[in-house]
């Protein structure tokens, strides 16, 4: 019997058209993406499905993707009857995990992250911070390289051979110049609006940390992973202080997925647009099964996969 994790991208895998065939075609996603709208006080529809220049822009973004997953998620376990028997979500995904584990109802999610996104994008003045991708270089030498460089940190341990920097822009860039003579393959700057899960951040974690005094949570029904501290979270009480912390610390993503495989964890579906958690898990290793789930025929590679659930 196969034991599954659900696991949900963040922000950077957005699209055009994110979403559409579930709005079009099932009852159920049309009813999240029209209830968000009620909450928010816009179309997530036209957000998600035309091309337009809110869709990259942070307080729009990450109630987007949280809204495209958690309609994806509802309609894959109502259609296959798939349950999950653990949760992690990169980022602001790790609000769909909350909700896939039954932590946060799903209206909170994404007015959370609507505050959120807010939150971090007006914390940093546009231009002031940045963040760059370093591929093929070990984590423990970046984290040497950078220990005297003020202003930058970690912000992802995405998978071997590529993590992120973050930080002010001219920091992030004498980084990147020390990375590469110290080997780094290639550094590369990345279209983003704030210098994400560094220090810079902290004022931000803060404000998010009162927004969160008046969210609902409950214990979780399964256990899921926190980008913190890629440990299994079972105690509702830690969840509030590990999302708070969560928007200026590093996202340990690597880390989470191989604290899933020692549980034994072996097959991952990867819930809303992309398949960039797939390719960081090819990566990790390639001893587990992997799936997809962005298009409304994607949920038929799910009906035979079976599971324990919850």
């Amino acid at each position: 019997m196969s034991r599954i994790a659900f696991i949900f991208p963040g922000q950077g895998a957005q699209a055009a058209g994110m979403g559409r065939d579930f709005y079009e075609q099932t009852e159920t996603g049309r009813k999240v993406f029209d209830r968000a709208s009620e909450l928010l006080g816009f179309s997530m529809p036209e957000l998600c499905f035309e091309k337009n220049d809110r869709l990259d822009i942070t307080e729009y973004t990450q109630a987007a993707m949280v809204t495209t997953s958690i309609a994806m998620m509802k309609v894959l376990t109502e259609q296959t009857g798939i349950r999950p028997d653990t949760a992690a979500g990169l980022s602001l995904g790790e609000y769909c995990a909350l909700t896939a584990a039954g932590v946060l109802s799903w209206e909170d999610a994404v007015t959370t992250v609507r505050q959120r996104g807010i939150l971090m994008q007006e914390e940093v003045p546009a231009g002031i911070g940045s963040m760059a991708a370093v591929l093929a270089l070990d984590a423990e030498v970046i984290e040497k390289v950078i220990a005297d460089i003020e202003d930058v940190d970690i912000a992802n341990y995405n998978c071997p051979g590529q993590i992120v920097i973050s930080g002010r822009k001219e920091s992030v860039e004498l980084a990147g110049s020390r990375l590469k003579e110290a080997g780094a393959k290639r550094v590369i700057p990345l279209n983003v609006s704030g210098p994400f899960h560094s220090r810079m951040l902290e004022g931000a974690g803060e404000k998010l940390g009162h927004v969160l005094k008046s969210v609902t949570v409950n214990t979780p029904q399964i256990p899921y992973v926190a980008n913190v501290t890629a440990q299994f979270v079972t105690d509702r009480d830690r969840v509030k202080p590990l999302l708070t912390k969560q928007v200026y610390s590093s996202v340990r993503w690597q880390q989470s997925m191989e604290m899933l495989l020692s549980d034994g964890v072996d097959t991952f579906v990867e819930i809303g647009p992309g398949k960039t958690l797939s390719g960081f898990m090819r990566k990790i290793t390639r001893d587990v099964t992997v799936l997809n789930i962005e298009k409304i025929e994607d949920l038929d590679k799910v009906r035979e996969i079976g599971g324990t659930g919850c």
